[in-house]
């Protein structure tokens, strides 16, 4: 699912580029694209509702708003944003792989702030990606990092921030969570563009920034939901990280951009990073505090529970359900029951 979420949003880097060359206003594009998302997924949304289909995701409650909120402004507004911004005077290429700096900014997060598990291996994987990153930006000469490049990375730490506060979101619906954020951050993005002059472009170019936004950012960003919730935001990041490989590949077909030393360089150093972070595996022993929440699941070795009356039958299901405390040992991620401290 993460590999999937990646190839979608990867695709969108190129591709927005294209409708930025055709003369579409950067700060409007940031808003069709996520409006493609949320009503994309709306009217899934609908249907699944006309013909009867249950869900089988634990919906959204009161205490998640904030964190939604939170979720919609970092990602949802001023990521896209500096993302339009940046691409408007950075190669569709060099932009994409830029992208990298999301993994690494996802697992600074995870592990400073929310205090998720990174070893040593995960961490010289996040700083070849970076080395990457940099080697990309550096435009030589007084200028040093361009502007274009600056903005991009800044669109990179805004989804980083969102990628952390959606895992707290994680056990929810995700095409709840992607409808809603989608709704909301292309509102905000196109009163911000007309509020600044932008038009509305023409019927083919709207088509397309729909399509784009349903599939690259809607569809995407269900899949990444779902993977942060058995991966953690850190390993998600990194899996995520293959994006940016996928749009300057499409970007070099697309616009005959050279491959040029520098992006190769850039492309070894990020490879190895990815090497680094997919070849982890983590195992040991730790203990699973009690606790009380709703997600979908099975009856697996974490989910030996009692079922009340009213609650749902078959699997996969959802409910509110009790964890009672256990010790065992088996590979993991840090997934919703293993976010567990570490002795290093």
């Amino acid at each position: 699912m993460a590999l999937a979420s990646a190839a979608l949003f990867g695709a969108s880097t190129p591709l927005a580029k294209l409708l930025l060359g055709g003369g579409v206003d950067p700060w409007l594009l940031a808003g069709l694209l996520y409006l493609g998302s949320g009503v994309g997924l709306g009217i899934l949304h609908l249907i699944r509702r006309m013909m009867g289909i249950a869900a089988a995701e634990a919906p959204l409650n009161r205490a998640d708003l904030p964190w939604l909120a939170l979720v919609v402004l970092s990602g949802g507004v001023v990521g896209p944003l500096l993302l339009m911004i940046g691409l408007s005077s950075t190669p569709a290429s060099t932009a994409a792989l830029l992208l990298n700096v999301e993994g690494f900014a996802t697992l600074a997060i995870a592990w400073v702030v929310f205090k998720e598990n990174v070893d040593r291996r995960l961490l010289l994987g996040a700083f070849a990606i970076l080395a990457g990153a940099i080697v990309l930006s550096w435009q030589g000469g007084p200028a040093g990092v361009g502007i274009g490049a600056i903005a991009i990375i800044g669109a990179c730490i805004a989804w980083g921030i969102d990628n952390n506060l959606t895992r707290k979101l994680s056990a929810a619906d995700p095409m709840q969570i992607a409808m809603i954020k989608g709704l909301a951050a292309g509102a905000v993005n196109l009163t911000l563009a007309f509020a600044h002059g932008a038009r509305v472009p023409a019927v083919p170019e709207l088509a397309a920034a729909g399509v784009i936004g349903f599939l690259s950012y809607g569809v995407s960003l269900v899949l990444f939901v779902l993977a942060l919730r058995y991966l953690g935001s850190a390993r998600t990041g990194a899996y995520f990280s293959t994006a940016p490989f996928i749009g300057a590949v499409l970007a070099v077909v697309l616009f005959g951009e050279p491959v040029t030393g520098q992006l190769v360089i850039a492309a070894i150093l990020m490879g190895i990073g990815l090497f680094l972070h997919l070849a982890e595996r983590h195992d040991h022993q730790h203990v699973h505090e009690a606790m009380e929440h709703a997600h979908r699941h099975i009856h697996d070795e974490h989910h030996q529970h009692e079922h009340g009356p009213d609650d749902a039958s078959g699997e996969p299901h959802v409910h509110v359900h009790k964890h009672q405390p256990m010790t065992h040992r088996h590979p993991h991620y840090p997934d919703l029951h293993h976010r567990h401290g570490h002795i290093h």
